[in-house]
């Protein structure tokens, strides 16, 4: 579901996922059975000083659940949507996860026993050894072979806005970032309000993204570098750019989509140069819900 062919994996790398404010909001009433689809959609563009030009586009959709509701927080499910194609309900052994979400905290995993039989059956299936585990490869995309069932989390919160604080006013860090920004109000708007904060990119961050992607990119092509050796030359690029970030509230206050615009220019010590611009567009609306209210 998350693989990647070398390009978008390069381009990936080098731009940090978001992570969340340090306040988070207090837990949202629910009902047994509301449920959301989440769609994540990645096009990424690529110009050398050269001419030479690249781009993808991806597009991943899970689906959101509230399965139970405490004092504290919610039990969630994702699950990939129904019906699934074959291939890829098969090779992604991650979903169905179930997950507990504190008012406060980290996501914490329900059925991790489910996700360990799950990723068993799925080295059997591929003929896999153990050994395999987190190294790189490449069929039709470059992906991971990720044997962890703790690895979802990070997946799932690729896909969450309800964790994420957006007042006017308020500080708000990017994980790629150099430093927080304040979020500031745009027009006003009859469908919610629109929050967006520029941030500038921070030149290590993107220096060491390049570097691990250089890594994996070098064990796919069977030209392994190390992690040092790839920082090293990477640490004579001049990185500069921005991350702009807009949130889109619905009537209710409650968060329907995200969009991130991160643009970088990069000189390399050869006197060459390219240009990377990566939207992500995160949306979540909801598709059903219980009448019952816990």
């Amino acid at each position: 579901m998350f693989g990647r062919a070398l390009l978008a994996l390069a381009m990936a790398a080098s731009l940090p996922a978001s992570s969340a404010v340090a306040s988070e909001p207090a837990p949202e009433a629910a009902h047994v059975g509301d449920t959301y689809e989440i769609t994540l959609v990645r096009e990424s563009s690529e110009q050398g000083g050269d001419q030479s030009s690249g781009s993808s586009y991806d597009k991943d959709v899970i689906i959101e659940r509230v399965i139970g509701v405490r004092p504290n927080g919610l039990e969630l499910e994702y699950d990939l949507p129904k019906p699934a194609p074959g291939e890829q309900r098969a090779s992604n052994w991650q979903f169905p996860a179930r997950v507990f979400r504190p008012s406060r905290g980290p996501l914490e995993l329900i059925n991790r026993s489910e996700l360990e039989a799950r990723v068993d059956r799925w080295l059997q299936a591929a003929k896999w050894p153990r050994a395999i585990c987190g190294h790189w490869i490449f069929t039709w995309n470059a992906f991971r072979i990720e044997c962890d069932p703790q690895s979802v989390i990070e997946t799932i919160e690729a896909f969450d806005l309800r964790r994420t604080d957006i007042r006017e006013g308020a500080r708000y860090q990017e994980k790629g970032g150099r430093a927080p920004g304040t979020l500031v109000r745009r027009g006003p708007s009859a469908e919610g309000a629109t929050l967006s904060v520029e941030l500038e990119a921070d030149p290590d961050a993107v220096r060491r993204a390049r570097a691990e992607s250089d890594v994996a990119v070098g064990e796919i092509m069977r030209k392994p570098v190390t992690l040092d050796a790839a920082l090293r030359a990477r640490a004579k690029e001049m990185v500069s750019g921005t991350i702009s970030i807009t949130f889109e509230a619905d009537p209710t206050g409650g968060l329907r989509r995200r969009t991130k615009i991160s643009k970088l220019q990069i000189k390399t010590p050869d006197g060459g140069s390219e240009r990377q611009t990566v939207t992500q567009t995160l949306t979540r609306r909801r598709i059903g819900a219980s009448s019952r209210v816990i």
